[in-house]
């Protein structure tokens, strides 16, 4: 079933100024149900979490529906999703809990065409261990990783891989990457911020060991999530303070965590499973539902602006299998580009977005235009870009 666009866009009280968002990739804007989930658990009552009185147990309530929201939304156990304050902050602490078992000749493999924050914890981690770095290239040709290039041996003890670029859109084939890695040995950890955003994710069929995302990525508050398997996280031993929690996933949170933003990042996912008035079921069959519609209306849009766009803009991303996120050179002059749309009311910003990997790779200028698609993105919006771009010239 279709998604109701004009009924949706009702929910966002930032779209009621006229302003088109494509800066979805960065961070979308935010429904009203999840900011009236943040103010509801915050104005409480709200203490400390506890089991006696209604206001410790309206912390433990808000961190329980975290939990059960995201084993829904990852295909992992409850027991399985940690809480973070961004992406890039969980990849530091795991990169640091990993490390303590990494030993001078080892190896670990990255990917240019990841963001920065899925590069340089683990390449800082394994410079400090005195460890080899490979990396995973991309084909400048076709803007998707060679896998040709995959170099895994015995001593590899992790790939870092993105499951979709964060400004070329393209999707690896994780599937197939865990399972070369996972037959030498190796742990694989998925930075899964910007798929998140457009794909139903589903940690054990990705073949992810960890797997991160950003609720602010898909309507939520900002922080992070990280999914993995209970059984996993109980190998990994943190640094912690002796008092704090032993179990997982608690053993990875570090001191009280905001209720506040995991109740808003819990009502994100139940507004995500309702994209789809057509949905019924489970909260993960609903989600499945809403998701394959969004990736549904966001590609047709993404035709809409590919196709609109003149033979001046260069688009770099290339991949058949991507995301609605485009990635454009207008001959060197992408921040003039950006200022003249935000006078217009036209968000599309202009930069290397922490994309130093892939800009280095293919050797792209920064910065380039960035347009990315979100729920709330309609057939107007993508016509007001195009006519804003055309009228730039």
């Amino acid at each position: 079933m279709a998604i109701d666009v004009a009924a949706l866009r009702l929910h966002f009280p930032s779209l009621a100024g006229g302003t088109a968002f494509f800066d979805g990739p960065a961070g979308t804007q935010t429904p009203r149900p999840v900011a009236d989930a943040i103010t509801r658990t915050l104005t409480g009552p709200l203490s400390n979490r506890g089991k006696v009185s209604p206001s410790e147990l309206n912390a433990e309530n808000a961190v329980m529906a975290f939990r059960a929201a995201y084993a829904d939304f990852l295909g992992v156990p409850a027991e399985g999703v940690v809480h973070g304050r961004s992406a890039t902050q969980l990849t530091y602490d795991f990169s640091r809990h990993l490390a303590k078992n990494w030993r001078a000749g080892d190896e670990i493999v990255v990917s240019r065409l990841d963001h920065d924050a899925n590069v340089r914890p683990w390449v800082q981690a394994a410079e400090r261990a005195g460890m080899t770095v490979r990396w995973l290239d991309i084909d400048p040709e076709t803007t998707e990783l060679d896998l040709d290039t995959l170099v895994l041996t015995e001593r590899t003890r992790l790939v870092a891989v993105t499951a979709a670029s964060n400004v070329l859109g393209t999707k690896p084939p994780i599937r197939r990457i865990a399972e070369l890695a996972h037959d030498a040995g190796a742990l694989v950890f998925v930075d899964g911020v910007h798929y998140a955003a457009h794909d139903l994710v589903d940690v054990p069929a990705l073949g992810a060991d960890f797997f991160v995302c950003s609720p602010y990525k898909f309507l939520g508050p900002h922080c992070g999530v990280l999914g993995a398997s209970p059984s996993l996280l109980e190998t990994v031993e943190p640094d912690k303070l002796l008092p704090s929690p032993d179990a997982v996933p608690e053993r990875f949170e570090f001191g009280t965590l905001p209720y506040e933003i995991l109740a808003g990042a819990t009502a994100a996912v139940d507004f995500l499973a309702a994209l789809d008035p057509g949905s019924a079921g489970s909260r993960r069959a609903r989600l499945a539902n809403s998701m394959n519609s969004l990736h549904e209306h966001e590609d047709t849009l993404r035709a809409r602006l590919e196709k609109g766009l003149g033979d001046d803009v260069t688009v770099h991303g290339k991949a058949a299998d991507r995301t609605p996120t485009v990635l454009m050179g207008l001959g060197g002059r992408e921040c003039e580009a950006q200022k003249y749309l935000a006078e217009r009311n036209v968000v599309a910003p202009a930069g290397s977005f922490y994309a130093y990997e892939i800009f280095a790779a293919l050797k792209l200028e920064d910065p380039a235009l960035r347009v990315g698609l979100a729920p709330y993105t309609s057939a107007e919006d993508v016509d007001r870009l195009l006519d804003g771009l055309s009228a730039f010239g």
